[in-house]
């Protein structure tokens, strides 16, 4: 469950008294996600996501996250949109934690997206990627390909316990995608991990985005490989090129790829599938015996990246 930090009813309801958003009528802990301590709020004035910033969310970051969804929500991108205190500020401390509280979507995520699924969140990022080319914050992304070398130092003396030879292989990546990677393609405000639990539809029709505490500056295209991995892989980790089209034909509609980020989709994806490889082995490693939290399986990226490395072309993802 990713609730890391208790709040209490009492420290709730005195926090809530800076917002005209009513009197707390009930909230619970929301199992989705593993990065932060998120409830759901049912208010006098409707319900909201309470977020307490956990983990690898700098609290210096957060005046960059909240301005972003202010920012595409008034360019047209439905996304949660910051609650501001009746001093206007979006943010507050509870429970010793930074805290924000942001409208409410409706909306599910998808479980087994098909291509429909994928071709509106290649027109949502493509959108997204519109959106916020006027946005004036910078932040840098975290966790880019510099930061690799490092979450693999902190993996690599148990690595191999979760399969042997792991560690070997990921030096051995690290040093071709390094020295292939291309460091001059469009750059803007990207999601970074608009997975499905990221992405919210009412029956076929996308409702939503959520989740951009990984948002940063970086390679727009690489935003795109990004949801290559995390929509167009089979349950078995087979790549699927009906709705990797579906998803890279939507996009472009929106925004097309120059020839120079179409021909750097190969290790834009091999790179995207490292640091998910990279983050979920480190937290893997560091969950503590009988924790609530489960981590992700890191060695889903690791299929994933055996397929990335058998591309010969950016044709194999299905861009025509």
């Amino acid at each position: 469950m990713a609730v890391y930090t208790d709040v209490t009813a009492d420290d709730l309801t005195e926090f809530l008294s800076r917002y005209e958003i009513g009197a707390l009528l009930a909230y619970k802990g929301i199992a989705e996600g593993v990065e932060n301590s998120n409830f759901l709020l049912h208010t006098g004035a409707g319900n909201f996501i309470l977020t307490l910033y956990e983990k690898r969310v700098a609290e210096q970051d957060l005046p960059f996250f909240l301005a972003l969804m202010e920012h595409l929500a008034a360019r047209g991108i439905t996304c949660p949109q910051p609650v501001k205190n009746r001093q206007g500020g979006m943010l507050g401390e509870l429970a010793g934690r930074p805290a924000a509280i942001v409208t409410f979507l409706d909306g599910l995520w998808i479980r087994r997206p098909n291509a429909g699924h994928c071709a509106a969140v290649g027109e949502a990022l493509a959108g997204l990627h519109l959106a916020g080319a006027d946005f004036k914050m910078r932040r840098e992304n975290a966790l880019s390909i510099e930061s690799w070398r490092g979450l693999y130092e902190q993996a690599r003396a148990r690595g191999d316990s979760v399969r042997p030879g792991l560690c070997a292989e990921i030096a051995k990546e690290l040093d071709a995608v390094d020295k292939s990677w291309p460091r001059d393609l469009p750059q803007g405000v990207i999601h970074a991990d608009l997975f499905p639990d990221n992405v919210f539809f009412l029956g076929d029709r996308l409702s939503g985005l959520i989740d951009f505490y990984f948002a940063c500056t970086d390679t727009l295209a690489y935003d795109v490989v990004v949801c290559l991995n995390a929509w167009c892989f089979e349950p078995d980790h087979s790549y699927n090129v009906t709705k990797g089209r579906a998803l890279l034909k939507s996009y472009g509609k929106a925004r097309a790829l120059s020839a120079a980020e179409r021909a750097a989709l190969p290790v834009l994806a091999r790179g995207a599938a490292m640091r998910f490889l990279l983050t979920r082995l480190v937290d893997w490693l560091a969950v503590p015996d009988g924790a609530l939290v489960k981590p992700k399986d890191p060695l889903e990226y690791f299929r994933k990246l055996r397929f990335h490395q058998s591309v010969k072309s950016a044709g194999d993802y299905g861009i025509e």
